[in-house]
């Protein structure tokens, strides 16, 4: 039987969006070969619940079920997950980032191998290419993706249609539908200041220098390159021209779009599920189209967000998690998850059912996309927690940027001169 507890404190629109929230709950019971085991499991989206009683249903009949609890504020369940390898309650399960604190999990021996699981994966297809050099560590492989989201444009179609704006396949072109709709009185873009602050920096620059971008993650760029520069200068351009909306506005970026409020939105799939809630209808009220590069030469870029399902080096149910973790990879699971939530799934044989977002799928399959990694998890985590005050600060009142962009540099230099 499931048993479920949600400890309150995130803002609403972090809730909306499905990401501010954790669990937390008792043990669940049985464990033995062939009894039905309830593995406890521990996550930071706890407005996906509805999503995991669904997958229960599912995997159930496996004899497995998750007992989902769950945190709203960031920053207490990561510190619940690292104090709960102090104690005797090793998580079954927990979603976590990939990235350097995917890496600091590891190097604590807190989370178990998954590299078997991986192997075996591939060998029947249920994953893309690329996808596991988000979970390897020192040639190893740890977790599996719990779900994975790309960032692309979502635009209501009705507002394109008033203003006949056909949809943009250039940055040029996505500019000239902004400059006709600002003219116009409605608010081209929408833009938040207190989370998913980095999205445009991510958008402008993996489009315009993948490789500076790319170079920023591993130390061998730097922020004050001047392809760094040059995009930080174009998105305060279209900040200053009024391109976007008030990036302080509390309305949840669905609902803006659905009203027409704004007519574009930069946004990981998971919106898609979002929208579905306010009522908007796929294909008829909002379309998906792939950010267009900056720089046309630097070819078609996808920002590929995924969060990892982890399960706890010498927990109780260790073994019983990695069959989960082997199963949440299958056909059935995927087919199951890609249902309940409405967004992608990162197994290629799943097909979504919203047309929009298939049709964004197959766009990136066969249009010669080059996968880049999200900002948040790509760069080290005291560089990215930084980025929040300065991009935050930035969105609200587009300040000259090459202060912020050297205080960045600041702390890269510092992160890397510490690993050796």
């Amino acid at each position: 039987m499931k048993r479920s507890r949600i400890l309150a404190g995130a803002t609403a629109a972090s809730l909306a969006l499905g990401l501010a929230a954790c669990s937390s709950g008792d043990d669940g019971g049985g464990g033995g070969d062939g009894e039905d085991v309830t593995l406890g499991f521990y996550t930071d989206k706890a407005a996906w619940e509805p999503s995991f009683d669904a997958m229960n249903e599912v995997s159930g009949t496996q004899g497995s079920t998750l007992d989902f609890t769950g945190y709203s504020d960031a920053t207490a369940y990561d510190s619940f997950i690292k104090q709960s390898f102090r104690t005797k309650k090793v998580p079954d399960l927990f979603t976590w980032h990939t990235g350097s604190q995917l890496a600091d999990l590891v190097d604590q021996g807190l989370v178990a191998e998954t590299t078997d699981l991986w192997t075996q994966a591939e060998a029947d297809g249920l994953v893309p290419e690329g996808l596991k050099d988000n979970y390897t560590y020192d040639g190893k492989q740890y977790c599996v993706p719990l779900n994975v989201a790309y960032w692309a444009v979502y635009y209501n179609k009705k507002v394109f249609a008033d203003h006949g704006i056909e949809v943009p396949t250039t940055f040029d072109e996505m500019m000239a539908a902004a400059k006709k709709l600002k003219d116009a009185g409605v608010t081209p873009f929408h833009q938040m200041n207190i989370i998913f602050e980095f999205a445009w920096f991510q958008a402008l620059l993996a489009g315009d220098a993948p490789d500076v971008y790319q170079g920023l993650q591993t130390g061998d760029a730097s922020y004050l390159d001047p392809k760094v520069v040059e995009v930080m200068d174009q998105w305060k351009s279209m900040i200053d021209d009024g391109y976007y909306n008030d990036p302080g506005i509390t309305t949840d970026p669905q609902t803006m779009l659905k009203n027409g409020d704004v007519a574009m939105a930069y946004f990981g799939t998971f919106l898609t599920g979002q929208l579905t809630d306010v009522g908007a209808k796929s294909g008829e009220d909002y379309g998906i189209f792939p950010m267009p590069s900056m720089d046309s030469a630097s070819g078609n870029q996808m920002v590929l967000e995924t969060g990892p399902l982890c399960v706890g080096k010498g927990s109780e149910h260790e073994q019983q998690a990695l069959d989960y973790s082997a199963w949440w990879m299958s056909d059935e699971a995927q087919n199951a998850w890609s249902s309940s939530r409405g967004d992608v799934s990162f197994n290629p044989h799943v097909k979504v059912e919203d047309p929009e977002l298939q049709g964004l799928v197959d766009q990136v399959k066969d249009g010669g996309f080059t996968t880049q990694q999200r900002y948040l998890e790509a760069n080290p985590l005291p560089v990215y927690t930084l980025s929040t005050e300065i991009f935050g600060d930035f969105v609200t009142n587009a300040p000259d940027p090459k202060p912020g962009l050297q205080r960045l540099q600041d702390e890269a230099d510092k992160y890397w001169a510490d690993q050796g």
